[in-house]
């Protein structure tokens, strides 16, 4: 009996082993492709459909970029502090994380990448000084915004002499040694945003431009390319008149001038009738910007279209529009899409808006200078994308992740 249970004991034990044998084992393939399934799950990142509108596609992420520990990249913007800014910074920082990570720089090994902007906006003489501060840091590449297409012509020779490359963004250089232009395609954008405006006028009517300024080349592009795309496509619309903001003085005198000779006078203004003398003369240095857009609205009581190429600008035109109660029949499109704007959107006073790439931008900018100084090769141009936004596909998956309102 008890030979029996031995038996018995034996045979269970050898089916036991049989049974493990016979369950299939993962091969190393099979495995691989299991962990690159979980890793993409984890690493879904939540600015990936702002790195998707990048090309081409290898400015996009930090692979194989072989930077020496300690490397240091100086990114300069045009300005701090605005929502649009804002989010080129964390495209900049996002991209020296990435970096740092795909080589495994910690603590003191870390590749080191900085954001620096002038304290005012779009301040030529602060951009140059930083420029020279940061040449002198000796970083391995500069990507900069320029705020004067015809600014740091000098710099841009240093940089060469010494031998860093220079990455522009958001707004280029005609300088025929800068490395890559990353950017929005503002030709592209601009022609969209007059075809749009074109169709909300009706193909017809009068229009006014509203520019953040006079002297960037990003500025530049967005309004020849409205001015381009109506002259020749939609000749029943005229374009009255151009108001750029950095040309804020030129329009103090002209508006004072009027006030003064009695050919303009501001709403509900209780100036006398006729040409001003003594005290009640207007000195131009009072006229506000606000002030100034009203007398060109004043000037223009037909318009039904507005175009605005920024943020700042789309504010302005808004505002005035409501100031003077025309936003119910006056058209606008502009550029960007900070809280003012969305909400402008919402409410109808703007009817769509050219969302530009910021943290694209920044983080791209990264990647191009990291592969200048490694002498790698760049595009001429990184293309960093648009949306065409508007109140019936604000809420949508591709438009919610493009956005950067707080």
């Amino acid at each position: 009996m008890k030979r029996n249970r031995i038996i018995a004991m034996l045979l269970g034990t050898a089916l036991l082993v049989c049974g493990c044998q016979q369950t299939p084992k993962a091969t190393d393939e099979e495995k691989k492709i299991e962990a690159e399934k979980n890793t993409t799950k984890t690493e879904e990142k939540e600015y990936q459909g702002k790195l998707d509108l990048i090309s081409p596609a290898a400015y996009n992420n930090t692979n194989g970029l072989k930077l020496k520990k300690g490397d240091y990249i100086s990114i300069i913007g045009k300005a701090n502090g605005t929502q649009y800014w804002d989010e080129v910074k964390k495209g900049v920082t996002q991209a020296a994380e990435d970096l740092n990570a795909s080589l495994g720089y910690t603590g003191k090994d870390k590749i080191k990448v900085t954001y620096n902007a002038p304290d005012k906006a779009d301040n030529v003489d602060d951009q140059v000084n930083l420029l020279d501060e940061e040449l002198d840091r000796y970083p391995v590449a500069v990507g900069i915004s320029i705020v004067d297409l015809q600014a740091c012509q000098v710099q841009f020779d240093l940089a060469t002499d010494s031998e860093i490359p220079v990455v522009t963004f958001d707004s280029g250089s005609d300088y025929q040694g800068v490395a890559a232009d990353v950017s929005t395609d503002n030709v592209a954008a601009g022609t969209e945003a007059a075809q749009r405006l074109a169709e909300e006028m009706g193909d017809s009517g009068e229009a006014v431009l509203f520019i953040q300024d006079s002297k960037s080349q990003a500025a530049l592009q967005r309004e020849k390319a409205v001015t381009d795309e109506l002259t020749a496509n939609h000749p029943n619309i005229s374009v009255v008149n151009v108001y750029h903001m950095d040309e804020l003085s030129n329009m103090q005198k002209t508006v004072s001038d009027e006030i003064n000779a009695g050919t303009y006078r501001p709403k509900d203004s209780e100036l006398p009738d006729g040409q001003l003398t003594g005290e009640d003369i207007v000195a131009a240095d009072s006229i506000t910007e606000d002030q100034v857009v009203d007398y060109i609205l004043a000037k223009h009581p037909n318009i039904t279209g507005c175009f605005a190429a920024n943020g700042d600008s789309v504010k302005l035109a808004a505002d005035g529009l409501e100031r003077n109660k025309m936003e119910k029949k006056v058209k606008v499109i502009g550029f960007d899409a900070n809280d003012d704007e969305i909400q402008d959107l919402k409410d109808g006073t703007v009817d769509g808006l050219i969302v530009q790439n910021p943290f694209g931008m920044g983080y791209a900018t990264v990647v191009a200078a990291a592969r200048a100084s490694l002498d790698m090769g760049n595009e001429a141009v990184v293309n960093t994308g648009y949306t065409w936004v508007t109140k019936e596909n604000l809420k949508t998956d591709k438009v919610q992740k493009i956005l950067y309102t707080k």
